[in-house]
């Protein structure tokens, strides 16, 4: 009987043989630092609230492992066994066959480039070719057309390909988000030699998260906050985001193991004694779930300094995320108490008829925040990227030309001598 321990063996010589032969180009390492099996997969917001977020917590199963707040931690999602299953049909494939991929301008192998060893094709196909998630190139439709054997498939193909038919091609297959084995079954006619499919099939990349826990709180565990992403296309066809929904459908008990590579991210952790001005709506709240985890296990053996956090959602009742955390920490003596000097702010969206969003709770508060800022705080903002983090750097300039006394212009020179000083740090995603 196969241990636990060969298991895990096996599955990292198998990621990192597939990746390292991949055309694809992947960030970091082909060997992943670990993996990580899923104990934890709470719901967050209300179930009929039109969001799905999720808190997920992991065990490192194959080596201990360490990180820092404001780290990220970067997970190979996995595929769909039908989807696999049927690409590997469509492309008349033997899934059981061992396979080596080489790129056409490696020289001959010698004693610092030993021959690569053969992968099984499923595991290939699996560990680095998306095929059910990501939408084709142009050039892809270019290629196709090649190999089209039905006359009307050709002539659609080479129009796609060609400059007249860029706009429809974008309506077809970026718009749609149609995948590689959508547009295969659609051209039913193609028949593209795996040697082409390589280097054409979208590469499988990692999803980066942010860390959402403290290793000292949490030693040999990691946790993320993930919303799930979801949407409908122009046609009214549902679609998920790949590694989101593949998470959140997995079940604790199930034995699964998670490839998974940890990073800085642009959060660098805080030492105790740094006063600190947060700014998280929505999932940009997961560092700062970190920051406060490490700071309240700090404030037991040290002096520690004060946290404002400001955080937004769109009700109280829908989407507060972490709520009892934030909330039990906010009261006497926790690390985010008005009576430690920090405090907890929150801005409900929708909760009433006008909107109120952090920058409003950041005003209100404009002579706490800026007599933190004098006394050498730094600034984190999290979240969304479209217009929270410019909103957001907005308001501070208002705080600090209305508290100090100095023209907008003088106090946006104040904010960049805080940039150039590693003291106001942005964490943006799209």
């Amino acid at each position: 009987m196969i241990s636990t321990l060969q298991e895990l063996k096996y599955l990292e010589t198998q990621v990192e043989r597939a990746r390292s032969m991949t055309p694809g180009k992947f960030s970091g390492n082909d060997r992943p630092d670990c993996f990580l099996k899923m104990t934890k997969n709470r719901l967050l917001s209300r179930p009929d609230s039109g969001k799905d977020v999720r808190h997920f917590e992991f065990d490192a199963v194959s080596s201990s492992i360490d990180y820092e707040v404001g780290g990220v931690l970067e997970v190979l999602p996995g595929q769909s066994p039908a989807a696999l299953d049927a690409f590997i049909r469509r492309c008349s494939l033997n899934p059981e066959s061992y396979i080596t991929v080489q790129p056409r301008d490696a020289e001959n192998h010698d004693f610092l480039n030993p021959p690569l060893s053969p992968v099984k094709l499923k595991s290939f196909i699996e560990l680095t070719m998306d095929v059910a998630s990501a939408s084709p190139r142009r050039y892809f439709f270019e290629v196709m057309s090649y190999f089209a054997t039905a006359e009307h498939e050709k002539e659609r193909l080479q129009y796609f390909a060609s400059p007249e038919g860029r706009d429809d091609l974008y309506q077809y297959n970026q718009k749609e988000r149609r995948t590689v084995l959508e547009v295969l079954e659609d051209f039913p006619s193609v028949q593209m030699p795996f040697e082409w499919l390589v280097q054409l099939v979208p590469p499988l990349k990692t999803r980066a998260y942010s860390i959402s826990s403290s290793h000292s709180a949490h030693p040999n565990q990691v946790h993320l906050t993930v919303s799930v992403v979801s949407w409908t296309t122009p046609y009214k066809r549902k679609r998920t985001g790949l590694c989101s929904a593949w998470l959140a459908s997995l079940d604790p008990q199930q034995r699964v193991f998670i490839p998974a590579w940890f990073r800085k991210g642009s959060l660098p952790p805080p030492r105790p004694s740094l006063p600190l001005i947060l700014i998280g709506p929505g999932t940009g709240c997961a560092p700062f779930h970190g920051f406060v985890e490490e700071r309240a296990l700090q404030s037991k053996t040290v002096s520690t300094a004060p946290i404002i956090f400001f955080f937004g959602c769109r009700s109280n009742n829908d989407d507060f995320l972490y709520r009892d955390f934030w909330l039990s920490h906010s009261q006497k003596n926790g690390v985010l108490s008005e009576d430690k000097g920090g405090g907890f702010y929150v801005a409900f969206s929708r909760d009433q008829p006008q909107k109120v969003y952090v920058q409003h709770k950041m005003r209100e508060q404009s002579m706490k925040i800026w007599s933190l800022l004098t006394q050498g705080a730094a600034v984190y903002v999290a979240g969304s990227a479209n217009k929270m983090p410019s909103d957001v750097f907005s308001v501070f300039e208002e705080i600090v030309s209305t508290e100090s006394g100095v023209s907008r212009e003088a106090a946006l020179r104040w904010i960049r001598t805080l940039e150039k000083a590693g003291k106001y740090h942005v964490e943006a995603w799209s």
